[in-house]
């Protein structure tokens, strides 16, 4: 398809149109990136998507049907100038974006990330011009391109662990005029050739810091990133380095997510009735509900964070009514099933997964529900705690 001719007027209208949203909405209080969000073509970054469609297959699955300008321009152009992250890879596997495929199901495992989240990220970063700059995940280089446009980019390096992820942002980039320093390299370890930097900040999430990243910042230097783990319980922390190359910093607000470091994405732990069939058959009744952990709410959001710190290595699936938990580490498991009621539990092996849970709840309870932004991390050589002064310290997993 030959793009029609009006393509860049419309995208500056559509273009234009999102950064007058984005500011009614607060997000864009800097006049400085403002402009670098009606500056970017965003368009040009994402000529491929998934979008999903409005019911599931009869499976259950998420439909996601391909958006690209062939297939559908106005649908594509509008959803380019959207708030909304678009998803551009499944599984690892890239898809074919001259002959694309509905997709039923399946892990997104790169993405457009919706801009007011992306701007939200360089916010929090405390970005200044003269800093340099060392984004984990290009992803689709479009929030690489938002920070060359706003710091220029002889000061930004941004890293991703997949090549053909990176060459197509590349092209996108350079095609725009912005020549960052592009490597592929695993976030895990970032970038030493260009170390060190007075800002990094991850497109990622990671179960605990990476001691690399802490080596490579300046003292005085911020590191912005999201914790995560096997519960898909998360924090965003911004952490200010030390010159011993310790590091503490509070949790943010508001609840944001991103995709796993590849890894640190959660193993296959098998069949749930596999690991249920193995659990004593004398049950006892639970002191909360699971719905603690999994309802769509902030408090929910929070407290999944804090029990995946008491229960790093577990996994959690619901089939049916009954609720899983499965830690491939210890060969550990619990089962939670509704009961008049309430919930009776099944657990065994070395470690009492629910039993650590409601231990956490318990202490939550009795501290006054605190928000995130009352704990504290704290990075060391002896490992990475979580604290607040009235509930024990939660350690992260060691990496």
């Amino acid at each position: 398809m030959t793009m029609p001719a009006d393509l860049e007027t419309d995208a500056v209208r559509l273009r234009e149109a999102m950064a007058g949203a984005l500011a009614v909405d607060g997000v864009l209080a800097d006049p400085a990136w403002q402009a670098a969000v009606e500056a970017v073509p965003r368009h040009r970054f994402v000529p491929g998507f998934y979008l999903p469609a409005d019911a599931r297959d009869e499976n259950g699955l998420t439909v996601w049907e391909p958006v690209t300008a062939e297939l559908d321009y106005g649908r594509w152009l509008a959803a380019a100038y959207s708030d909304t992250t678009l998803i551009t890879q499944f599984d690892g596997d890239e898809p074919d974006w001259k002959n694309p495929q509905v997709r039923h199901g399946g892990a997104p495992t790169s993405s457009s990330t919706l801009p007011s989240l992306v701007l939200r990220m360089w916010a929090d970063a405390d970005l200044h011009e003269g800093h340099t700059v060392l984004e984990i995940g290009t992803g689709t280089g479009y929030s690489t391109a938002l920070a060359c446009e706003r710091l220029g980019s002889a000061d930004i390096t941004s890293i991703e662990v997949d090549g053909r992820r990176l060459e197509q942002a590349a092209s996108a980039l350079y095609g725009c005029g912005y020549t960052p320093t592009l490597a592929v390299a695993d976030g895990l370890y970032g970038y030493w050739p260009e170390a060190h930097f007075d800002r990094i900040v991850a497109a990622c999430s990671f179960r605990a810091v990476p001691p690399a990243l802490l080596a490579q910042a300046r003292p005085g230097g911020k590191i912005l990133l999201t914790l995560s783990g096997w519960l898909y319980g998360y924090a965003r922390v911004l952490l200010t380095v030390d010159p011993n190359g310790t590091a503490e910093g509070q949790l943010l607000g508001g609840t944001v997510s991103f995709m796993s470091a590849r890894t640190h994405a959660a193993p296959v732990f098998g069949n749930p009735a596999h690991w249920a069939a193995g659990l004593p058959e004398k049950p006892r009744t639970s002191r909360h509900s699971p719905e603690r952990i999994t309802a769509a709410t902030e408090e929910a959001f929070h407290l999944r964070f804090l029990a995946q710190s008491a229960v790093p290595d577990a996994q959690m699936v619901t089939v049916g009514e009954t609720v899983h938990l499965a830690d491939v580490v210890t060969g550990s498991a619990a089962t939670l099933t509704p009961n008049d009621g309430g919930w009776r539990v099944r657990e065994g092996g070395p470690v009492k997964l629910w039993e650590r849970i409601e231990s956490v709840l318990d202490a939550y309870d009795a501290a006054g529900a605190p928000g995130p932004e009352t704990f504290t991390l704290h990075v060391y050589d002896g490992g990475q705690h979580l604290r607040h002064p009235q509930l024990p310290d939660l350690p992260l997993p060691r990496l």
